[in-house]
């Protein structure tokens, strides 16, 4: 197993930070720029950005606000917001991006991840998936940056991820939607399945609350990253702290 990976995740709404909980209620955290440094120089090893409303309005994300970032940070960062087509895809690698990531366009256009991978490797290709538990299991949902549009999808999580795969795919981020912001902890057990149902990265996002949160889901899990917002953007917990105390629990992690 390679290093794992801490990622601060932060999701814009009109070019600003903002967190909510349980993908509802979000609360402005400050500007993107001034985040994006101060992880930077924190010692993050990635960074990902989510324009939470670009799929529910039927846009594609602001590329203004990724060159600002791309000037000023030289860690690796990824971008999701409404990416539908191949140009929209190259505009955000073109704008300093070294990943994209879609979600619900891959939804409604499956072949959009296989054009991606095909025209820029699937290095660069990430897979969102937002997943909730349901009386049949986890199945996928779809406009998770809109209260009000918020729809389950026909889809059950790992039979997506595994098509995400086969798709080309590089990456699968998984949301754990009841986790998020409760910072109760990682979702263990369906981390645990998804990262084993695939052959390629697993990021697990959503509960990170204690630091300990991080070491389950190494310990626990083939996840090669956690990613995490609440505990970063109040500074709850300091990222280069974080690695120290992963490290001494026999976790490799990145310098």
């Amino acid at each position: 197993m390679p290093a794992r990976r801490i990622i601060p995740c932060l999701d814009v709404r009109n070019g600003r930070v903002v967190k909510g909980v349980r993908f509802r209620d979000h609360r402005d955290m400050g500007d993107i720029v001034a985040h994006a440094m101060r992880y930077r120089d924190e010692g993050a090893d990635e960074l990902v950005f989510y324009d939470i409303s670009a799929s529910p309005e039927g846009r594609t994300l602001d590329t203004g606000w990724v060159t600002r970032v791309s000037d000023v940070i030289d860690i690796p960062f990824a971008v999701a917001g409404g990416i539908r087509t191949r140009d929209q895809a190259a505009a955000c690698l073109g704008a300093g991006a070294d990943k994209v990531s879609v979600n619900s366009p891959a939804l409604e256009r499956p072949e959009l991840i296989g054009e991606l991978a095909r025209d820029f490797g699937s290095q660069c290709v990430v897979l969102g998936v937002d997943t909730l538990a349901g009386a049949s299991g986890y199945i996928v949902q779809r406009n998770s940056g809109d209260p009000e549009k918020i729809r389950a999808t026909p889809r059950r999580t790992l039979d997506w991820i595994r098509e995400a795969v086969e798709r080309g795919a590089g990456e699968i981020v998984l949301n754990c939607m009841t986790r998020d912001g409760v910072r109760e902890g990682f979702d263990i057990d369906h981390c645990r399945e998804a990262a084993a149902a695939v052959s390629i990265p697993l990021v697990a996002s959503g509960g990170a609350g204690a630091r300990e949160h991080f070491r389950d889901v190494f310990r626990e899990t083939e996840a090669s990253g956690a990613l995490a917002a609440t505990v970063f953007h109040a500074r709850t917990i300091a990222i280069p702290r974080l690695k120290e105390y992963l490290a001494t629990c026999g976790i490799e992690m990145r310098r």
